[in-house]
Formats: structure tokens, sequence, C-alpha cells
């Protein structure tokens, strides 16, 4: 009975690589679609820091925002996939024109693209 828990450690040890080898292909085939977004919301963050904003691209940045955060946080980015709720949620809110409003999203874009850029180059492991 005790080698169980060893069994199980070995077999999972022998599945890692390939559950890694895995996600790292559908992170290759999703980083187009994730990059999209994230330009989605600094377009969005740009568009209302200008006055610029529309109901529209308040609801496709909020799609956007959406997207993000459940394939970011597939990919073990917990921290992106926060952010990205913080930025749907705006967007999918009262749209605020507070010049602090627009700084803030703008960070929120520019985080995500920095921790997605990290993700892909392996810099921040």
């Amino acid at each position: 009975m005790s080698r169980l828990p060893e069994d199980r450690l070995a077999q999972n040890a022998a599945i890692q690589p390939a559950l890694s080898a895995s996600l790292d292909q559908l992170w290759t085939k999703f980083l187009p679609q994730i990059v999209e977004r994230i330009a989605i919301l600094e377009s969005a963050a740009a568009a209302l820091g200008a006055g610029l904003h529309s109901p529209a691209q308040c609801a496709l940045a909020s799609a956007a925002a959406h997207k993000l955060a459940g394939v970011l946080g597939a990919f073990g980015l917990a921290q992106a996939t926060d952010l990205a709720r913080e930025a749907e949620i705006f967007y999918s809110g009262e749209p605020q024109t507070s010049l602090q409003a627009a700084a803030r999203l703008r960070s929120i874009a520019a985080q995500l693209r920095s921790l997605v850029e990290c993700r892909e180059n392996a810099s921040c492991l």
C-alpha cells in the first residue's frame, strides 16, 4: 500500500512533459487571438483617454477582456486573468470618461501585453 503514492508520483512525472508540450502547442495556436484582443483593449483605452470612445467600442473591449480572462487563466496566468476581469467589469458597466480610468485601462492593457510576452518568451520563469 505504501507504493501507491510513489507510483502515482512517477505516473504524474511521466505525464507532465506531454501536458506541458500540449499547452505550448495550444498557446502557439491561440497567441494571435490573444494579442489581437489585447490590441482591442489598448485601442479602447486610448479612445477613452481622448474622449472618443463609443458604446460599440466598449462592448467590443468588454468581450475581448472576457475572452482574455478565460484563456489566460487556462494557461496559468492568474494575474492576467484578474487584470482582464477588471477591464471587463469596467467596459461592461456605465462608461467612465475620467483620465484616471483611461490611465488605469492603459495600464491594464500594458500589463496584459507584458505578461503574455513573458509567457511567450519564458522570460519571467
